[in-house]
């Protein structure tokens, strides 16, 4: 597991764990589900846009400035590599 890091934000204690750049598990923030960093934007519900077939533009147009385009895509790609690391026990519980 990554390293608690811990930022004076706004005169406040921010305390995450970092997944990437952009990906945080914040302490106390949204059950520490992964979410965007310095917000309380959860990675599912971008993820369940993206699935949704909301564009990649009018997603980060509607968080208005506060989850960036490489956010995104980092997002997706944690989602893919743990999805891949998962795949060898998904496969095997299906045999």
């Amino acid at each position: 597991m990554a390293k608690l890091v811990t930022e004076i934000i706004g005169g406040e204690p921010y305390r995450y764990y970092p997944l990437g750049e952009h990906v945080v598990r914040a302490v106390g923030v949204c059950g520490g589900r992964p979410t965007f960093k310095y917000t309380r934007i959860e990675m599912t519900g971008t993820s369940e846009r993206l699935a949704a077939g909301e564009s990649l533009e009018d997603i980060v147009a509607g968080y208005c400035g506060r989850v960036s385009h490489a956010a995104i895509r980092e997002a997706v790609q944690l989602m893919t590599e743990r999805f891949l690391d998962a795949l060898p026990e998904l496969e095997s519980a299906v045999q």
